[in-house]
């Protein structure tokens, strides 16, 4: 099949340099954590939920604008370079708007650890971590915005780059920062926060000379028209985008609530959801490269009209994804001493106890990974459909009432404790991506792309 030919290699072409980005960037937090986790569990603790709560965060605003991308993909299939362009600027415009507030946010989380009951050393140590991290806000979302155009046009290598050297820059002034050396005091983790900060910075600045000095990606015009708000353009991106973003604030929350919750059971119940995380984020953010890329071949066979080519693009996004977590399901059940080693040492004296809550819901963890990547793709091939109230309403009931709801049912009335939580986790993305996938299905079947996508 020709065509089913052109979509693996378009596929590829954008889901591997995406998920390599999408991995690198996930990594700095990872980094950080390997780095000051050595300190002790309550650093790794700290670091842990303040740097966990901030990349949901971003994660939210990043899904809002990723209709930009949307816009740009189907502009693109139909041909209308300036379109193009014009989505991409609006779509700095709404970051800056939004990324204020979000900074001040961020600054500001430790409001929440005190109104949830945290370890009062816990919060201790990620007040300092949050005022470093803050002023990462905005060149994260800008980048987000350059990074959806490149991948709307099925260029986005040198994100991978970027962020790839990101990671190695990330460690190094992470460790400098932390401990000090060459001349710099120690700064602990207002170091960690900072080190962060300066890098997301540099990955800015970095792409924006690479689509300023690129010939093909001049052509869209984005840097020579005027910067004004196009208010339909500016409407139709919150419009379409404030779904989606509570769709991801429905799925980050779910994170968020889960960390929180092991943060009431104990310090070590949240040392120990610290490191899991730091797995399962792997497998999704290797996901996230290749939902991305369905959703941009799913936008712009949409721009061409194209049904066949819209659940083609679906379904093997879908699939690979699918096949591709079931086999790294083999990590958490085979190297959950080597990945809790990472993170924490044997001398600690919280180990034993963190060690072996880590270990339990790593089998955990296993299953549900699976599920957990499915649903983003699935989510991403509506969102190119400009589908996103429905999949809003579905994840409402996946995410919340059975698995925050149920999870806490069985962490606290059954006595089932962190384990509970994430049983919970695990039972409420599973329902919550085959649903998805079912309206996907739906949807394609029974109405022409056009009328779907309206």
């Amino acid at each position: 099949m020709p065509g089913l030919k052109v979509d693996i290699h378009q596929f590829l072409k954008i889901a591997i340099p995406l998920g390599a980005a999408y991995l690198a960037e996930y990594a700095m937090f990872v980094t950080t954590k390997i780095v000051v986790g050595k300190l002790g569990y309550h650093h790794l603790a700290a670091v842990g939920i303040a740097g966990d709560l901030s990349f949901e965060i971003l994660v939210i605003l990043m899904g809002l604008l990723s209709i930009v991308g949307v816009l740009a993909a189907q502009a693109e299939g139909a041909g209308n370079k300036s379109e193009v362009g014009k989505s991409v600027r609006q779509g700095m415009l709404v970051a800056s708007m939004i990324g204020i507030p979000a900074m001040v946010l961020i600054w500001n989380l430790d409001l929440v650890f005190h109104a949830t009951r945290q370890d009062p050393v816990v919060i201790e140590l990620a007040i300092p971590y949050l005022q470093g991290l803050s002023g990462l806000v905005l060149p994260v979302l800008w980048f987000a915005v350059f990074r959806n155009f490149v991948a709307a046009l099925a260029q986005p290598l040198a994100v991978m780059v970027i962020t790839l050297a990101a990671v190695f820059m990330n460690y190094l002034l992470t460790v400098w920062f932390v401990y000090g050396g060459f001349g710099l005091a120690a700064m602990g983790m207002f170091g960690a926060g900072l080190a962060t900060t300066l890098v997301s910075w540099l990955m800015f600045f970095c792409l924006t000379l690479y689509i300023f000095r690129k010939p093909g990606l001049r052509g869209y015009g984005i840097f020579k028209s005027n910067w004004r708000f196009d208010w339909p353009i500016c409407a139709e991106i919150m419009r379409l985008g404030i779904p989606v973003a509570a769709l991801v604030f429905l799925e980050a929350g779910l994170f968020i609530a889960t960390s929180i919750l092991s943060g009431i059971i104990s310090a070590k119940t949240l040392a120990a959801y610290a490191v899991v995380m730091s797995w399962v984020g792997i497998p999704f953010v290797i996901a996230l490269g290749m939902a991305e890329a369905t959703m941009v071949l799913v936008a712009r066979a949409v721009g061409r009209k194209q049904i066949h080519a819209v659940r083609r693009a679906g379904y093997l996004g879908m699939t690979l994804g699918a096949g591709l977590l079931i086999l790294m399901v083999i990590v958490p059940l085979g190297l959950a001493d080597q990945i809790i080693n990472i993170f924490i040492s044997p001398a600690d004296p919280g180990f034993v106890e963190v060690s072996k809550l880590a270990t339990q819901f790593l089998m955990i963890a296993a299953i549900f990974q699976v599920f957990d990547g499915l649903q983003a793709i699935a989510s991403r091939a509506l969102r190119g459909l400009k589908d996103s109230v429905a999949p809003l309403l579905i994840a409402g009931f996946g995410y919340w009432i059975l698995g925050i709801g149920g999870g806490s049912l069985l962490a606290f009335h059954y006595a089932f404790g962190g384990a509970g939580l994430w049983w919970g986790l695990a039972i409420g993305l599973s329902v919550t991506a085959s649903l998805l996938c079912w309206r996907f299905n739906r949807l394609t079947t029974n109405h022409p792309v056009w009328s779907a996508a309206s």
